[in-house]
Order: C-alpha cells, then sequence, then structure tokens
C-alpha cells in the first residue's frame, strides 16, 4: 500500500438459504450487524472497521453473477479465514459455531507460532479461525 492510499475495505458475499438463520448464526458468534445495509434480501455483518461479509438471501446472491452458486455440500467455494485473540478464542468460536448447528471442518492444528481450526456454517461455507503469535505476526523470533 502507497503511503497516499487509504486502508482498503472488503466486502465478502455468500450466499445463504435462510438469511435469518444464518443471521442468527452468527450473531451468536459473537458478529454484529449494520442495520443499514440490512434487510430482507441482504444483511451485512460486521467482521472489522475494514471488513464486512455480506450475507445474500439465494435468489438475490443470484442477480449479482451469471454462474451456478458453489454446492458446499460437495464444493468449496473458499476459505474465509478469521483471526482471534487467543487460543483459547480459538477454541471457544469453533465450538460454539458447532452448538448452534454448524459443522466441523478440518481438525485443529498447532504450528507453535500459530494455532487454527475451522467449521462449516449452515450453508456449508469454511471458516478457518486462527491465532497467531504476535512476536511471528510482527516477524520476531
Amino acid at each position: 500500500m502507497t503511503a497516499n492510499r487509504s486502508p482498503r475495505m472488503i466486502f465478502v458475499n455468500l450466499s445463504v438459504r435462510d438469511l435469518k438463520r444464518s443471521m442468527e448464526f452468527f450473531s451468536r458468534l459473537g458478529f454484529e450487524f449494520n442495520p443499514q445495509f440490512t434487510d430482507e434480501n441482504a444483511a451485512c455483518m460486521v467482521v472489522s472497521e475494514q471488513a464486512f461479509v455480506m450475507l445474500l438471501a439465494e435468489p438475490f446472491f443470484k442477480t449479482f453473477t451469471k454462474n451456478k452458486i458453489c454446492d458446499t455440500s460437495t464444493q468449496t467455494e473458499g476459505l474465509f479465514a478469521l483471526s482471534c485473540s487467543s487460543r483459547a478464542e480459538v477454541d471457544q468460536m469453533v465450538k460454539t459455531a458447532i452448538a448452534a448447528g454448524g459443522k466441523p471442518a478440518m481438525d485443529s492444528k498447532d504450528h507453535g507460532f500459530m494455532y487454527a481450526w475451522s467449521f462449516y456454517d449452515l450453508d456449508g461455507h469454511h471458516w478457518e479461525v486462527m491465532w497467531m503469535d504476535p512476536k511471528a505476526a510482527a516477524g520476531q523470533p
């Protein structure tokens, strides 16, 4: 990023079968929704000041693409990684996701400087939840 450019925002758009149920699921994981960009077709999930996930009801999602929607029961459309402040927070988020109706994805992985575990949400989207040692993230030994 150049010195004159402000940070970019990212909006990840995901197709969901039941918008209300998906909002309830992610609310249980601690996420909030911006009501200004939430209606019966879409919900704007706030990840951070610069990152958002737009949960789009399938019929509305289809208006943005000519391609077929991915069948997440047999295909992976992407891996969506979320950082946490500790290993315990990683474990808690994945356990909460599974208790809320999500499914386990991959087993937890401990790389020493980084710890990750993953789940599938209600629509089969693959979420990778991870913690990285701040020293490792800063390039320190």
